[in-house]
């Protein structure tokens, strides 16, 4: 069995959670567990987006991209 925490929530976001989960099929920690992996993943997406802002500005990127990706 994994390792289990309590978390104290308002009852109202913990009954809006609930009510969110169950439209989607799942159980609060399962949906929980998703918005956490759905988190992680803009935020490593934001990374990658700030990332290739910044190396657009490098002389000759947009060029070498453009002949590589055109």
């Amino acid at each position: 069995m994994a390792d289990t925490t309590t978390v104290e929530l308002d009852t109202e976001v913990h009954d809006r959670l609930t009510a969110l989960a169950a439209a989607r099929g799942l159980s609060l920690p399962a949906y929980l567990a998703e918005l956490a992996a759905a988190q992680e993943n803009e935020a490593g997406l934001a990374r990658a987006a700030r990332a290739f802002e910044e190396a657009v500005t490098r002389p000759g990127f947009r060029e070498a991209f453009a002949r590589d990706f055109a």
